[in-house]
């Protein structure tokens, strides 16, 4: 697929006058959309931080899960649930019947209200009416102990593990193993777990995104059809790499990334992404959270990334300056440098583990503690910005026009 260009997208909807009408030599009815420098995407500048002087058990974030009123987070020591209403944050251990210290993957039941954790080394466990179950390779049919990623398909529950997957359905306790040996991987390191639309999707670790069909139960594997894993050899061919860390489907759409950039599929047509010729902030990819086919939030090791607008090519880029005590938003549109805002600190620390969307509200798990975004005044898309004087003053005074 061709690239959309970088600098101007012009969109043109002609409305034919019928011959000998007096429509004929008026004005056309619509008049030609124009997408221009000052067009510009929604930049959350109001962030709030967490940490274990918080109440977190630990500052190491794995993964976050909205459920209602309750944000779950997991980290590297334990289990913890803050309270959107009061800010109140409570935390169990091992020592408060936590199965495993290490969190690394969440999941809630909207039908039964079940939290499920993936355990980095432990297993699986339930979390309901305040009592863990545990799931483990000695009592079930869990494949594997060392679980990165958890989602909710129906009544059933599936863990991408580091040898394959497993599907366990809650009504009857019956547990599928999915391997080499029944589904098409090449490698079984199943990374991450995405249920939309009647399919589950599996990153795996080296066989690139597997595509599950509830209905049928047939497989349908995505792969970068040129082979090559030092190089994308042939653009916008598929997936750009088979080392794939998350996939996320909404609207129709596949957002996957991988360890060496990130691509988009509509069903029709492939994008990929590279910090060389986007606005990625990197290529090494932890995870991908899509809010819609035109946005997708990309948690990498220099920052957290935006698509913010898909058929523009402009993103928004977040990071903290630490020594400073500053943040940034940087807005590109292609391989240019739209604008740069200083912000106060966003995120707590630039390496990004999990992005999760709460409305227009956005949650983000760091090496380094938890950040909460407010999204009022919140829009989809582009707006024009006809000058600096039409901002709050206090976003005016804030931001600085970048160069290229």
């Amino acid at each position: 697929m061709n690239r959309l260009p970088t600098t101007l997208l012009t969109i043109v909807i002609a409305v034919l006058p019928q011959a000998g009408s007096a429509a004929a030599s008026e004005p056309l009815a619509s008049e030609p959309a124009v997408v221009t420098d000052l067009d510009l995407p929604f930049v959350y500048t109001d962030w709030q931080q967490y940490t274990v002087e918080d109440g977190l058990p630990d500052d190491h974030i794995f993964a976050v899960e909205v459920d209602g009123p309750w944000v779950w987070i997991g980290t590297e020591d334990g289990l913890a649930r803050l309270d959107k209403r009061t800010g109140e944050i409570r935390s169990w251990k091992e020592e408060d019947g936590l199965p495993w210290r290490v969190v690394s993957a969440l999941a809630a039941s909207p039908e039964t209200g079940e939290l499920w954790l993936g355990l980095f080394g432990g297993g699986l466990a339930r979390f309901s009416g305040g009592r863990f179950d545990h799931f483990h390779q000695l009592n079930s049919g869990l494949v594997n102990d060392v679980v990165y990623g958890v989602c909710v398909e129906n009544e059933n529950i599936w863990a991408a593990t580091t040898a394959g997957a497993s599907r366990y359905n809650t009504r009857t306790g019956e547990w599928t193993i999915y391997t080499e040996k029944n589904a098409p991987m090449e490698e079984i390191w199943n990374y991450g777990c995405s249920y939309a639309d009647g399919k589950v999707y599996l990153g795996v670790w080296g066989s690139g995104v597997l595509e599950f069909d509830i209905e049928t139960e047939h497989w349908k594997d995505y792969l970068d059809p040129d082979g090559e894993m030092e190089i994308d050899l042939y653009r916008d061919d598929g997936i750009v790499h088979v080392i794939t860390t998350g996939v996320s489907y909404v609207d129709k759409t596949l957002w996957v990334t991988t360890y060496f950039g990130a691509s988009r599929y509509d069903g029709r047509h492939w994008r990929g992404y590279f910090q060389k010729d986007s606005g990625a902030p990197s290529d090494f990819h932890n995870a991908v959270q899509a809010r819609s086919a035109d946005e997708a939030w990309f948690s990498t090791d220099k920052g957290l990334g935006q698509v913010a607008d898909f058929a523009t090519d402009t993103w928004v880029v977040y990071t903290t300056d630490h020594a400073s005590q500053t943040g940034q938003a940087v807005i590109t549109r292609g391989d240019r440098v739209l604008e740069t805002r200083t912000i106060p600190p966003n995120i707590p620390h630039n390496y990004v583990l999990w992005t999760e969307i709460d409305g227009d509200d956005l949650w983000v798990g760091t090496s380094k503690g938890l950040a909460h975004a407010s999204g009022k005044g919140y829009f989809s898309g582009l707006r024009r910005v006809s000058d600096q004087a039409s901002k709050p003053e206090s976003e005016a005074s804030e931001t600085n026009r970048g160069g290229s």
